[in-house]
């Protein structure tokens, strides 16, 4: 697989293995932890959620700057591992929360979000930077042997970028199954059983115990005796089984501390072999004469056109598949049974499916080369679109035939009737392989895509305005859960369904011109 391909690609996605790993912990646990640690509505752990998460791909072009500036590059990836290795290592005190506290706690665990999100964007866009430099290298000394050595070159950038991305998704293979393991560990050590629905209810018990209604009631005291407690002092109980429950949750934080400290280890271990993007094509351009500097100027002003262009269409995408740590992530936790696997666990199917469709991807590519029939990188990114598309069209059509009322109104059932009418696992399955599948058109080519577009000079920068858009299209999620609360959540899924269509119907729209500056 790593045949023809630059040296450092491996030391490289190893080196982004750590990250992801951390990322796809928080991804799991994030709104779910908040809502059980501090009593959250999903409006509001949502909207932290939506903040932080755009925060990670909105910093990474303050890293693309500063590293672009500096022309330090590693320096400032190396700083990006350590301050998100000391977000986690706040995140992992495991303080209770209660009236008494709250007024500081959750802004504390806001300040660690926010340095674990300018840590990744310090770290993230600089080292995609230094893979798209790897091929700049790679295409450079390949056109030293001749044309043809130069078109083979050029045909590796977007399986370059597709195995650096199959890499990383190791590490987000392995995070989701770490916080259940850890939290349902504590729990059974303390002689209690994990149950997904029973944290929201131990809230609503300490904070309004006298306005609950008799069927809340009465769910909390079956849930809470499957669980192990002591329906005769149900406060004690609720203060107990959330302390339990949310300290296996920050015990979890500690394996991400691990990571980032690994990955470091292995950056400095390779930083002499990566190279610095930029940093030749600076002292080259005082040799260019004024003609040549006009038709630069205008070439690049077409680039970087069709990079705003391209932007544009994937925010709509990470709105719609970033819900994955959101309004799917409730819809595993209140939708389907997870009796048997806790619903943070479903965020390693996403990893896996990366891990084992890349290679079938990829070799669909390059049949499909062999042939002369080579698919541009803005064509699958419109296919992508589509994809994603089906996902929530699927979603939509089985939540419709299974009569799903808005999520509010479904939890207010009785127990029973709330298990007798959840999903099976293989839904979310199914949804995950059309969203990864989706993701697999769209966020490494779209890596490619700007390595191919992006002036030398600005390689960090382009690559930040890249992570800028996921940024964007995070800023939106916060709707989901709103959507997915108020109405039938049918509904909620054929909103998405739109967006997808929308976007890809846009991007083909523009598919010749951006092919031509793609050239």
């Amino acid at each position: 697989m790593l045949k023809g391909h630059p040296k450092g690609l491996l030391a490289a996605a190893l080196s982004n293995m750590g990250e992801r790993f951390g990322y796809y912990i928080m991804n799991a646990v994030l709104v779910l932890f908040l809502c059980s640690k501090f009593g959250l509505n999903e409006g509001t752990s949502g909207s932290i959620y939506s903040v932080f998460y755009a925060g990670i791909y909105l910093l990474s072009l303050v890293g693309g700057i500063i590293a672009d500036r500096t022309q330090n590059y590693k320096g400032t990836i190396q700083k990006g591992l350590m301050t998100m290795a000391a977000g986690y290592i706040l995140l992992a005190i495991p303080i209770t929360a209660t009236s008494g506290n709250q007024a500081w706690l959750l802004p504390l665990t806001c300040v660690a979000l926010f340095m674990i999100a300018f840590g990744n964007g310090l770290f993230k866009g600089n080292l995609q930077a230094i893979v798209g430099q790897m091929y700049d290298n790679f295409e450079a000394e390949a056109a030293k042997e001749g044309e043809e050595a130069l078109r083979i070159a050029k045909s590796k950038r977007d399986s370059g970028f597709q195995i650096f991305y199959v890499f990383i998704n190791v590490g987000g293979l392995i995070a989701p199954f770490v916080a259940p393991l850890l939290r349902e560990w504590w729990l059974e050590t303390n002689g209690m059983v994990y149950n997904a629905a029973l944290p929201a209810l131990c809230h609503e018990f300490i904070n309004n115990a006298a306005g609950m209604s008799a069927q809340a009631m009465d769910n909390l005291k079956t849930m809470m005796e499957a669980a192990g407690g002591n329906i005769a002092d149900m406060a004690g109980s609720c203060a107990r089984y959330l302390q339990i429950f949310n300290e296996g949750i920050h015990y979890s934080f500690i394996a991400s501390v691990a990571a980032m400290l690994i990955s470091l280890a292995i950056f400095i271990t390779n930083k002499k072999r990566f190279p610095t993007p930029a940093k030749k094509e600076k002292v080259e351009s005082a040799s260019y004469t004024e003609e040549e500097k006009l038709a630069m100027a205008k070439e690049i002003k077409q680039r970087l056109a069709a990079l705003f262009a391209v932007l544009g269409i994937v925010i709509f995408f990470w709105f719609s598949f970033h819900q994955n740590g959101m309004s799917l992530s409730f819809f595993a936790r209140d939708f389907v049974d997870s009796s048997a696997i806790a619903p943070e666990i479903w965020q390693a199917v996403n990893p896996f499916f990366v891990i084992v469709l890349t290679p079938v991807i990829m070799g669909i590519f390059a049949a499909l080369a062999r042939k002369g029939k080579e698919v541009s990188t803005p064509r699958k990114i419109g296919i992508g679109m589509f994809i994603a598309g089906l996902a929530f069209l699927f979603l939509a059509v089985f939540s419709y035939m299974k009569g799903y009322p808005s999520a509010n109104e479904f939890k207010a059932l009785p127990i029973a009737e709330q298990m007798a009418d959840k999903a099976h696992w293989w839904v979310l399955i199914a949804v995950y392989f059309f969203l990864t599948v989706a993701e697999l058109f769209i966020s490494p080519l779209g890596l490619s895509f700007v390595s191919k577009v992006a002036p030398k000079h600005m390689l960090g920068l382009c690559q930040g305005l890249w992570l800028g858009a996921t940024a964007l299209g995070n800023l939106l999620l916060w709707i989901g859960p709103l959507m997915y609360n108020a109405w039938p959540i049918w509904q909620c899924w054929t909103v998405f369904l739109v967006v997808c269509l929308i976007s890809m119907g846009v991007m083909f729209g523009m598919v010749k011109w951006l092919e031509k500056v793609t050239q």
